[in-house]
């Protein structure tokens, strides 16, 4: 394949390149694009263009802008492969951000010094009301849902490569968890005691699940005798509207084993709810929601978050959020020598790599103990070792055979056989 550049106009060129032969007529076939920026800037996209003819990927040029692109991207994929909690955060980005900036320019023509120009005016005053800049980590996000577009984008055939893939993204400092130690998840718990919310705490910190997971689950989906719940629902509460959809990913659906002290509080709460329905004339079923109101109606997601925060703050724990709670689940096991695969799958990880990610800080104090179990190890092999040592040496000393020595002089002889391999 050939093709020439040649200047429009000052910061304009236009590329032209041959296309295959028309198959019916026979006649050569050509196409021109225009490149907005330097000559590099369009000998390099027409390379990119001869390179992707060459591969059999060439993909022809669309008027389709960017903010179209995030539209029919958000409406069509994100609505089905996310929360509505995601789907709501990425559509509000895509129209009070992106679209706003970028959203004009062809999808097509798409290049990396304007993403990065508007990276940069995000980290100066990036603030919708105009009153500040966007943190590091907010301008990530954004980076993270173009990119994704994008993606998108290049599967469906519109664009040749994701342009975003070329641009490095503010770098955000790792965040730092908030645990609770055992003493601190204790107090937590007593004082919630004297509240309808102890049982959903002390699910949460005993389980690890999500606020949504617990608020979602149904008796029908815990097995107190089995001593096991299932995670099959999560509950959002969005503009109002509560909202019970499947959990966010296929392994967020997953089994997760009880302790006998947290199966036996959830009976006998069971008992108590079983005992106040009666009473009001409604039974309660195995449909019903677990962590509910007298009347059945399950627990507003926000309300619980608040009550939290009243309670934290009363256990002089100002710093902690809800969230924190399965954090602390995590560490507390991880620390307590859980395998981390076992972690991983309670918290409903896609993988082990993201728990050993997320908890790092716990990695270190494992490894040092570990260390010290690969020492104790060939301490005790090396210990017998020289004890049959010794004891062969004595038996067979002189040629005739001997008692075993007494331990008092065995230990003794092990001492002193010990003080002559260090001389």
């Amino acid at each position: 394949m050939k093709g020439h550049i040649y200047q429009r106009a000052k910061g304009s060129w236009t590329i032209v390149y041959d296309l295959a032969m028309d198959a019916v007529t026979g006649k050569r076939r050509q196409k021109s694009q225009t490149v907005k920026g330097t000559k590099r800037d369009a000998e390099r996209t027409l390379r990119e263009v001869l390179l992707s003819l060459e591969q059999g990927s060439y993909v022809k040029p669309n008027k389709i802008t960017l903010g179209e692109w995030l539209d029919q991207w958000c409406e069509s994929f994100v609505i089905m492969n996310t929360t509505p909690r995601t789907y709501v955060s990425y559509r509000s980005i895509i129209d009070n951000h992106l679209k706003e900036r970028l959203g004009w320019i062809a999808l097509s023509r798409l290049e990396p010094q304007q993403i990065q120009a508007y990276y940069a005016d995000k980290l100066a005053k990036g603030r919708v009301d105009g009153k500040g800049s966007l943190s590091n980590r907010s301008v990530l996000y954004h980076h993270r849902i173009l990119s994704k577009a994008l993606d998108q984008a290049v599967k469906m055939g519109l664009v040749v490569r994701n342009v975003a893939k070329l641009i490095t993204p503010p770098r955000v400092a790792r965040a730092t968890l908030n645990v609770l130690d055992a003493d601190e998840a204790s107090k937590l718990l007593d004082i919630s005691s004297e509240t309808v919310y102890y049982p959903l705490f002390s699910t949460l910190l005993y389980t690890g699940l999500r606020r949504g997971e617990a608020i979602a689950l149904r008796w029908k989906n815990v097995d107190l005798l089995g001593l096991e719940l299932h995670v099959v629902e999560s509950a959002y509460r969005i503009h109002k509207e509560f909202i019970i959809k499947e959990p966010k990913t296929l392994h967020s659906k997953r089994a997760v084993s009880l302790s006998p002290s947290l199966a036996a509080l959830l009976r006998e709460y069971r008992e108590d709810q079983e005992l106040i329905r009666k009473q009001m004339g409604n039974p309660l079923t195995d449909e019903d929601f677990v962590f509910s109101w007298p009347d059945g109606r399950p627990l507003d997601p926000d309300v619980v978050t608040k009550a939290f925060h009243r309670i934290a703050g009363k256990a002089g724990l100002k710093n902690i959020r809800l969230h924190d709670l399965r954090h602390t689940h995590a560490t507390l096991m991880l620390k307590a020598g859980v395998h981390p695969k076992v972690v991983s799958e309670r918290l409903g990880h896609a993988n082990i790599g993201i728990t050993l990610d997320t908890y790092s800080h716990v990695l270190p104090g494992l490894q040092e103990a570990a260390a010290e179990k690969f020492d104790r190890i060939f301490e005790e092999v090396n210990n017998e070792n020289l004890k049959a040592s010794v004891s062969k040496m004595l038996a067979n000393d002189g040629g005739f055979e001997r008692e075993p020595p007494g331990d008092r002089t065995l230990n003794l002889l092990i001492q002193s056989q010990l003080l002559y391999q260090l001389s």
